[in-house]
């Protein structure tokens, strides 16, 4: 799914009632730089499914594949420290996998891909799903996405999501965030959105690139999740900072640990 997995979005309550978080813009700078981001990841990930060798990331370390085989939701940075500055922003990038015993590649795909069904299994942070078209393995995506962490965060956002067959045994997919946008008064009569790049800045961008890979008596599903964010304002890092720095990770792994939940059964 990528699916990712998972991701964040407006500003609905007050830190004790007080303490507001201060605005930030996306600017063109910002997207430049996590546009050559991407290019440089998916070149990446291009030249390793085309030279055959290692498919997934845990394959590369003997720890990792015995971390998920005992049913860890497993994550790490993919750099430092899963972060990266760029002008006025911050590009978040963070790997995972989940060993799920017992079930098979075509019953995985079966639960990512139904959309409609995502806000029961990746609840609470998922509030709302649907699938707004299918053409083939290209799916286009609506969900409505919270966080608590100090503050509260609600975002309406929508994806394009591409799935490829490698065998019978290895499938991938990319899911791309195609508009983000924060929710002021969610759920209330006067629910508005605010237009995307607005508001707080807690999510501009989420990208997510997943592996799926049958063993035998399992799969392994792997995801590499990569956001955009503002900076962390001076005088307010204490407030914005923990939904900034931690919340990726998080969720991350939180998507990961549900995806298995919802197949053993």
């Amino acid at each position: 799914m990528t699916v990712n997995n998972a991701f964040p979005a407006l500003w609905s309550c007050v830190v004790l009632g007080l303490v507001p978080a201060s605005a930030a813009e996306l600017r063109q700078p910002t997207q430049d730089a996590f546009d050559r981001y991407i290019r440089s990841t998916e070149s990446r990930l291009s030249q390793q499914v085309k030279r055959g060798g290692a498919f997934l990331w845990v394959e590369g370390s003997p720890e990792r594949m015995s971390e998920i085989r005992k049913g860890t939701a497993l994550t790490q940075p993919w750099n430092k420290e899963g972060e990266m500055e760029v002008p006025d922003g911050l590009i978040h990038d963070w790997v995972g996998a989940v060993f799920i015993p017992g079930v098979t590649l075509e019953m995985t795909l079966a639960l990512v891909q139904n959309y409609d069904r995502h806000k029961e299994i990746y609840r609470p942070e998922v509030v709302d799903s649907r699938l707004l078209s299918r053409q083939g393995n290209d799916f286009q995506v609506y969900l409505r996405l919270l966080k608590k962490k100090v503050i509260t965060v609600v975002l309406n956002t929508r994806h394009d999501v591409r799935y490829f067959p490698l065998d019978k045994q290895r499938w991938y997919s990319r899911s791309y965030s195609t508009r983000i946008t924060e929710v002021r008064n969610p759920g209330e009569a006067n629910e508005t959105e605010l237009p995307p790049g607005e508001g707080h800045g807690f999510l501009w961008r989420l990208y997510s690139y997943w592996k799926f890979q049958e063993t035998g008596d399992g799969v392994i599903v792997e995801c590499q999740a990569i956001s955009l964010t503002r900076s962390v304002p001076r005088g307010l890092g204490w407030l914005v900072e923990p939904i900034i720095r931690n919340l990726p990770r998080e969720s991350l792994a939180n998507t990961l640990g549900a995806t298995r939940a919802a197949l053993v059964k």
